[in-house]
This record gives structure tokens, sequence and C-alpha cells, in this order.
């Protein structure tokens, strides 16, 4: 009997515990605001300053936000799924610091952006693929290359890396869920 209730003990404890550390973990993540589409979020990581000030400077900061461009559009499971994968693959690559200085794209994450480029330049994308029909022959084709290939600027600067924008440090926005 003296058992049952020391066990019982240890599991309400062990709940307890267990509640008060995932509490802790949401509230130190700010994993709640990562159900946004605010910009903003993007910046909870210091290794995203540089890609946040450069797309400020960008002609994309008034029509395209960051999950505009690097989520699917297709559909909202879609998008959740992406987001949720990119999620888990970012908050391992915080956790144990194995993000390289200069961040590149995943060749996945490239599809989407190269998906949503066409879908948002669709008129110009089309005459390009016309151009390039008239123009070039299938072994010159240029249809495998991605838009920023030539479009090296958009929307994060020429180069991407930590020292991209000299006061990229001031650029920590907190991001506060509650507005």
């Amino acid at each position: 009997m003296e058992t049952d209730k020391l066990m019982k003990y240890i599991a309400i404890g062990s709940v307890i515990t267990a509640i008060g550390l995932f509490t802790y973990v949401v509230n130190a993540s700010n994993m709640v605001s990562y159900l946004s589409e605010d910009p903003k979020v993007c910046i909870n990581c210091h290794v995203m300053n540089t890609q946040y000030a450069t797309w400020q400077h960008s002609s994309h900061r008034e029509s395209a936000t960051c999950v505009d461009c690097h989520l699917p559009r297709d559909s909202f499971i879609d998008k959740m799924v992406a987001k949720s994968r990119d999620g888990f693959n970012h908050s391992v690559a915080m956790t144990f610091r194995t993000y390289p200085h200069n961040i590149r794209v995943t060749e996945e994450a490239a599809d989407r952006i190269q998906g949503s480029c066409i879908s948002c330049h669709r008129e110009t994308v089309s005459q390009m693929m016309e151009n390039n029909k008239s123009y070039l022959d299938s072994a010159g084709s240029n249809a495998d290359r991605k838009c920023w290939d030539c479009h090296r600027i958009m929307a994060h600067g020429s180069t991407r890396s930590l020292i991209t924008a000299p006061n990229n440090l001031g650029v920590k926005e907190n991001y506060n869920i509650s507005k």
C-alpha cells in the first residue's frame, strides 16, 4: 500500500515536471509565434538577421513576406507540413549549432521558392519561356535554371552571410504574440 502511494506521487510529480518543462520550452522558444506569417518571426533566431535586413531593403518588401516565397502556396495542409518540417530542422540546427555561417537553401526549398517566383511573375516567365523556345535549341535550354541565377539580388541582396548587412545586429526585433 505504501509503495502504491509513493508510485502515485512519483507519477503525478513526473507529469507536473513534464508539463512545466514543455511550458518553459514553448515560452523560451516563442513556439506559438511560428504559427504567424509575420516576417519578424524569422528573426527569432539571430542567424536570420541578415536575411531579414536584406529583405527589408528589397523591392519585395511591399509585396511578399518570407512565407509567401518560402512556403507552398497551393494548400494550407502543404504549407503547414512544410512549415513543421522546416521548423523542426531549424530547431535541431539551432539547438546543436549545426548551421553554417553562410546559410544556403535546400533543394526542396529552392523548388518551392522557384514555384513562388513563377506564380507571382507568371506573365514575365511565360514570355521568357517562349523566347527560350524560339532562340535556343533543346541542348541550350535554360529551362532548368532558377530565377536567382540571373536575379541574384532578389530578394536578399547579392551576398548572404553574417557580414552582409554591417548593422544587422540592430535588426533584431522582439516578436510580441499579443499583437
